[in-house]
């Protein structure tokens, strides 16, 4: 891809020294090949894989072959978001030159909608939910030959594209791997579950992993306390990409197995820690500070600190999922 460049990892000692740990580390999403989100990583390569998959070719090495490959297709990109998804889809469908629409519920902030339209798609807000935006955007493919869903969440019969959603992911924790020393803690906000089953499949052995959601969405917490996917209503929050009701049908399996402990955090926590976040230095919007503020909550409850092992030892990696919109 085009500029793109490792994100910062960033070091917060005061916060280290609050939560009784050794050492936090914050990886700054707030800027990722652009856009004030990670999402670029899943979305640019799902479409690659996709792209090719339609001309039957290997998926391209570079974004000049997968633009060749694009060049004169009347291939449509249709997507439903909460967050920052849909951002990222247009913003590729745009630099390749075909359409994007993309459908967005209403609880999402009105600027997210302006975004989106703002990178060249065509935007539907709906008055309901994330699930029914889906629902909407599945339902909308199957009336246009040319037309491809291209989302980041799985169910029954549809699984390849959040597959490669989830290989796209994976680069932000080859990154990380390039730590000295493995973290012992990984802290990453769950949404729909799917980069949270990067982190889970690409943690080393010692690593332990905190998933946190949106106490308005809390879909993951309510299926690992049934020990089965479980669907919810969800509510409004700011952490709007984190607004989900029901799991990702891939991401289960290997979050039931994987995930070390869970917590929900209200929106008033997630803006303090992201207001903590931006002073040392990372400039985090609702679901970064979201995941600092679950790891805060975490440090504080025996429970948590003995499951996830948490010392004066120990090194925390936080994701910092978004920036400032």
């Amino acid at each position: 891809m085009p500029d793109y460049d490792v994100t910062p990892l960033v070091e917060m000692p005061a916060v280290a020294r609050s939560a009784r740990v050794g050492k936090v580390l914050v990886k700054d999403e707030s800027q990722r090949l652009g856009l004030p989100a990670f999402k670029m990583l899943g979305a640019s390569w799902a479409i690659a894989r996709l792209v090719a998959r339609q001309a039957g070719v290997p998926a391209p090495s570079t974004f000049a072959e997968l633009k060749e490959l694009a060049a004169g297709s009347p291939l449509q990109l249709l997507a439903a978001t909460a967050g920052n998804h849909g951002r990222a889809v247009a913003r590729v469908a745009g630099l390749l030159g075909v359409e994007a629409k993309v459908w967005i519920p209403a609880a999402s902030p009105a600027e997210l909608a302006d975004a989106v339209a703002g990178e060249g798609a065509e935007v539907t807000v709906i008055d309901d939910d994330y699930d029914e935006a889906l629902r909407l955007a599945a339902k909308a493919v199957e009336l246009h030959p040319s037309a491809a869903l291209l989302q980041d969440t799985a169910w029954d019969g549809y699984e390849d594209v959040p597959g490669w959603v989830v290989e796209g992911y994976s680069t932000l924790f080859a990154e990380l791997s390039e730590l000295t020393e493995p973290a012992d803690v990984l802290v990453v906000p769950a949404g729909v579950g799917s980069l949270l089953q990067a982190a889970v499949a690409y943690r080393a052995p010692s690593t332990t992993a905190l998933a946190v959601e949106s106490a308005s969405a809390a879909c993951l917490l309510a299926s690992l306390r049934a020990g089965q996917p479980r669907r919810i209503s969800t509510g409004t929050t700011v952490m709007a990409g984190l607004n989900a009701g029901t799991v990702s049908t891939i991401a289960w399996p290997v979050l039931r197995d994987g995930v070390t402990a869970a917590v929900a955090v209200d929106d008033a926590a997630a803006l303090a820690a992201a207001r903590v976040l931006d002073g040392g230095g990372v400039p985090a919007g609702p679901c970064g500070g979201g995941s600092m503020a679950g790891f805060l909550a975490a440090a504080e409850l025996p429970e948590l600190r003995a499951a996830l092992r948490l010392d004066e030892s120990s090194t925390v990696v936080v994701l910092s999922t978004d920036g400032r919109t």
